[in-house]
């Protein structure tokens, strides 16, 4: 599929907003992320430190895990700088940890181990059967098709030029409020090509992970991500890179979420390549609060 140059564009901005500028030693500065959001999308956060981790690492060592922690929300119409601290550099696995500061406070704060490839043992778990990404509708597709049981607020989010192209697996829980298994799959790639070495696609996969893992569990209870009657925040977001990838390619993320209890749910993705390699997973636990539509502001 060609993307369209609004989609490039859409691309081209995650790119800038991904390339931070070196204030010092260890301590980099993000560009702001207005996109007219009230606070800045977790993904980002995310991807952004891991670029700040990575700047600090040799390349041929690549990021093998990372656990973050959303402290704060974040100031959309301000930037935020990366203090990055040497853990360890060893011979084979290297340590960093983050602190991503807005308004002289931490908003987010990552650990992120490296490992020096090397063989081993391997298995790993099977890639469900799903249908190919080009069997499945894209999101103008499901626009074009006039299909009037989407709510207006998926309408508005499916119709904004991104930089990350989605197929979804099975549209129809969102034209249906029946609660069912919280569970979800969809493919995933960047809406254009992608240079660069692994950093910049471990970066855009972690940006990427964070938007529909909370959502799952919203399944279980016939929720959707942009219901006002909910309030929805990540708390914290693991993720493990367990074989190259890249994140210009097809990639299944299956998705689900265990448990939910205490206005927290769990929530964990495993991402496969094209091929059924299983290339990465993801943890997340966040908070998902019921709250009283007669008190949100207007």
């Amino acid at each position: 599929m060609t993307a369209s140059p609004s989609s490039h564009s859409a691309l081209d901005k995650l790119l800038e907003t991904l390339t931070l500028e070196p204030l010092e030693d260890n301590l980099f500065r993000g560009p702001k992320a207005s996109e007219g959001w009230q606070r800045v999308y977790g993904g980002l956060v995310l991807g952004q430190a891991v670029v700040a981790a990575a700047s600090t690492v040799d390349e041929s060592r690549p990021i093998h895990s990372l656990h973050g922690y959303f402290l704060l929300a974040g100031d959309p119409e301000r930037e935020i700088v990366y203090d990055v601290e040497r853990i360890r550099d060893g011979g084979s696995f290297t340590t960093r940890r983050v602190r991503a500061i807005q308004h002289g406070r931490a908003i987010f704060s990552m650990s992120a181990s490296f490992h020096k490839p090397e063989a081993g043992f391997e298995h790993q778990s099977k890639m469900p059967d799903v249908p190919a990404p080009e069997a499945l509708p894209s999101s103008q597709d499901l626009l074009r098709a006039g299909n009037a049981d989407l709510p207006e607020s998926m309408r508005s989010y499916l119709s904004r030029d991104r930089p990350i192209d989605v197929r979804i697996v099975d549209a129809s829980r969102y034209a249906s409020r029946e609660p069912r298994p919280a569970t979800q799959s969809i493919w995933l790639k960047t809406n254009g090509p992608l240079n660069g070495n692994a950093y910049i696609h471990q970066a855009v996969l972690a940006y990427a992970s964070d938007f529909t893992l909370l959502d799952t569990a919203l399944v279980a209870h016939g929720k959707l991500l942009f219901d006002s009657d909910i309030q929805l925040a990540s708390l914290d977001h693991a993720m493990w890179f367990h074989r190259p990838f890249r994140a210009d390619d097809w990639l299944l993320y299956v998705q689900d979420s265990p448990s939910a209890s205490g206005a927290r749910a769990y929530c964990r993705g495993a991402i496969f390549n094209r091929q059924g390699q299983l290339v990465a997973s993801a943890v997340q636990e966040g908070l998902m609060r019921p709250r009283e539509t007669a008190f949100l502001p207007k």
